[in-house]
């Protein structure tokens, strides 16, 4: 390997072996101390390089280089939870068979550390740019935003430029996302005592697990439960909350277990698996709306289910609050971040196309996502990498990584794009 691919693996690693997913907040730390320590580890190895660094309360941090008009690159240091079915250390940061395994490889972590020594590359090189890059890195893109809005809180956010979390060979429109908490009254006596599933609100729930009323051993088997201590367990498969058909949704074979019990159960399968008021019917150029219902817990004598809806980019906000609206439970937003779209042909779009096609020798033409990146906090902001079509998709799932070769191309991309962008 080149010094830099090494440097930049090293790097990666390192940080892998932080659990920066979101944990109990203090004054100093406010998503616990993984995250922080994280930043930190960051933003030391950027001012190591003499870049210009500043903390903004371990919220947030950025790294500066140049001069001028300024021009953004947004990525994210937090990760989900590691959640279940590892075979590899979700915090080792192995690296072995040409990959980096871990949490964050691939979301964010591998990337974002692509573009530091991308900007030390350059900066090494005697390349001064006329414009001031400002590399900001959140601690909260998984929960909430709040870094974001802290950062516009007490620096000036840059109107251009992108986010290395995404696709190549460029993301032009997102869809809205949109997190809701359902509640379903389930009445004196359900027919469990306990129920609860899902460890993220954007991520497909891997493990659900249940103690019911009355333990019918013939039912559990025949869904495929795991039955320990008079309590069913399904076991499922994660995935990005955005594209959930690649994921198996642990939480519908306990509700399963369950509906032939209580018609409140078969019409939380009605609504939220089967999509009996045809939610997912929407549909646009960036793609049919998605419904995941990711999080489940019985208290107080309701279901409680939290959904990850991302909604077609044309499609009014008003039609799916009121498609909602029909399933006729109180329910309450947790998140809303309106789609994002822009123009195709525009300079950015078509800059980062091209530094793209310089390195890979592939012509390929803009595309839209169900996932949300930090590139909706800018006035023209896209996504650029750093999934490719054909990869497999382990963002959000067990044994993520991201292979050496992947780390190379990335160095070298995103190099092109910085300075075509800035020079």
């Amino acid at each position: 390997m080149t010094d830099i691919l090494t440097q930049t693996v090293k790097s990666i690693s390192e940080s892998i072996r932080f659990d920066s997913s979101l944990s109990k907040a203090t004054s100093a730390t406010p998503f616990g101390k993984g995250a922080a320590d994280c930043l930190k580890h960051f933003l030391s190895l950027a001012s190591s390089f003499g870049f210009e660094t500043h903390n903004y309360d371990n919220y947030v941090g950025e790294v500066i280089f140049g001069e001028g008009e300024e021009f953004a690159i947004l990525a994210h240091l937090d990760v989900v939870p590691a959640g279940n079915g590892w075979t590899k250390d979700p915090f080792g940061g192995e690296v072995s068979d040409g990959r980096i395994w871990g949490r964050g490889a691939i979301d964010d972590k591998g990337p974002v550390m692509c573009v530091l020594y991308a900007l030390k590359s350059l900066k090494d090189e005697g390349f001064v740019p006329k414009r001031k890059i400002k590399l900001i890195v959140g601690c909260n893109e998984e929960n909430g935003w709040a870094c974001i809005e802290h950062y516009n809180e007490v620096a000036s956010m840059p109107e251009e430029g992108f986010s290395p979390d995404g696709n190549f060979p460029v993301i032009y429109a997102e869809k809205g996302i949109l997190h809701i908490r359902l509640h379903f009254p389930m009445g004196e006596k359900p027919p469990f005592f306990f129920l609860e599933g899902g460890s993220s609100a954007n991520m497909v729930c891997d493990e659900c697990s249940a103690t019911p009323r009355t333990l019918t051993v013939t039912r559990a088997r025949e869904l495929g439960l795991e039955i320990r201590n008079k309590k069913i367990i399904a076991h499922g498969k994660s995935a990005h909350g955005s594209t959930p058909e690649l994921g198996n949704n642990a939480i519908l074979p306990i509700l399963e277990f369950f509906s032939g019990k209580s018609g409140q159960i078969a019409y939380i399968i009605d609504c939220l698996f089967r999509d009996c008021y045809h939610l997912t019917d929407f549909e646009d150029e960036t793609g049919k709306l998605t419904l995941s219902p990711d999080m489940i817990k019985y208290r107080k004598g309701e279901v409680q289910v939290i959904c990850d809806i991302r909604y077609p980019a044309s499609i009014p906000y008003s039609d799916i609050i009121e498609r909602i609206n029909k399933i006729g439970v109180k329910y309450e937003t947790i998140r809303h971040q309106r789609p994002l779209m822009q123009d195709k042909n525009g300079a950015l779009v078509q800059t980062l196309l091209h530094a793209y096609e310089q390195v890979t020798g592939r012509h390929e033409e803009p595309i839209a996502i169900g996932g949300g990146t930090y590139a909706r906090a800018l006035k023209n902001g896209v996504a650029f990498g750093p999934e490719m079509a054909g990869d497999e998709p382990v963002m959000h799932q067990a044994d993520e990584y991201i292979t050496l070769d992947r780390v190379e191309l990335l160095l070298n991309v995103y190099r092109e794009a910085i300075r075509e962008l800035t020079k």
